[in-house]
């Protein structure tokens, strides 16, 4: 598999998504507090969505420890796992949970379970061009859109913009679809919770990245794509979320995800290999307590993301202990 260097990474341009919801990080939350004797060589394979998080809070930790050496992979969750039982990375990255069948792979090959740290929020988004008027769909709409199974029970397969109330240009134009590929959590979360566990079109154009599904919206004035929120740019809109038929469009802001109200609110993982009753690799803990200090969840904020609560940052950083 390619690797992904950090040097690669340095001129990845945060985004600034947020920053119009004024999230800020919670004040109750440490500030990071460097020790002494880190040093060493990390590697990190998994998701995608979280591959400028790991850069970004990399090039952090280095600013301490100028003798870490880091190496980033991100061609999606379902390459965390092996990587982990292989032991050719000490950080799994994921945008969704481990399935049973990837933590059964790994207890049979140390005889425990991998210790899943929550490192940040995330809005799941579906976007549309900047200029599409169109305001918010039912998740059993967006069933229709993408799923050719229809688990939700929509009347009908959508595949015109309007059979969603859109007039003028967009009257009778097809609905072009942007979406990740299989080896995404971001696929696998969407197939989950907005596809009700159906299975997608075979039109969906499927993307390695989620960069490259917001980059297809932009583009095409008649797609809609869905993405983490984090990848947000000018050039597109998230629209509002209703859980079901009728009920209230829910935008993706921080409180509604906290609260659980926005329907397709996610956490973001780190999983590493912790043996029980074990102290973890000083470096490992290290960088894991810098994601979860103020520093580490500032940079959570500017890349677009929702940051934890104290009592959130607390508990994961206790896993370690």
């Amino acid at each position: 598999m390619k690797k992904v260097l950090l040097l690669a990474l340095s001129g990845l341009v945060l985004s600034t998504g947020l920053f119009s919801q004024n999230v800020s990080v919670d004040g109750a939350i440490p500030s990071y507090s460097k020790k002494s004797g880190i040093s060493g060589s990390l590697n990190s394979i998994g998701s995608d969505s979280l591959i400028n998080l790991m850069a970004f809070w990399s090039e952090g930790f280095k600013k301490s420890y100028p003798g870490v050496k880091f190496q980033i992979e991100g061609k999606g969750s379902s390459t965390a796992p092996p990587a982990l039982i292989e032991g050719s990375a000490q950080f799994g990255p994921m945008s969704r949970k481990m399935k049973s069948s990837e933590i059964e792979a790994f207890v049979k090959k140390y005889g425990y379970k991998p210790t899943e740290i929550v490192v940040a929020i995330d809005t799941l988004a579906v976007f549309v061009s900047k200029d599409n008027p169109l305001k918010s769909l039912s998740l059993p709409q967006i069933d229709a859109i993408f799923s050719k199974t229809r688990n939700s029970k929509y009347a009908k397969e959508i595949t015109l913009w309007n059979q969603i109330g859109l007039s003028g240009a967009y009257s009778n134009k097809p609905i072009s679809l942007y979406g990740r590929n299989s080896a995404s959590g971001t696929y696998g979360y969407f197939k989950e919770h907005a596809l009700y566990k159906g299975d997608f079109k075979n039109t969906v154009k499927e993307q390695p990245g989620s960069a490259s599904v917001v980059q297809g919206v932009e583009k095409d004035k008649f797609a809609i794509g869905y993405s983490g929120f984090g990848y947000k740019t000018s050039g597109v809109k998230a629209i509002a979320i209703a859980p079901t038929e009728g009920a209230a469009a829910v935008e993706a802001t921080y409180a509604n995800a906290l609260s659980g109200k926005y329907p397709l609110s996610r956490h973001l993982y780190i999983y590493v290999n912790k043996a029980p009753g074990k102290a973890v690799d000083p470096a490992v803990k290290e960088f894991i307590a810098y994601i979860l200090s103020k520093e580490g969840q500032e940079i959570v904020v500017k890349d677009g993301y929702f940051p934890l609560t104290a009592n959130m940052a607390k508990q994961q950083l206790d896993k370690l202990k």
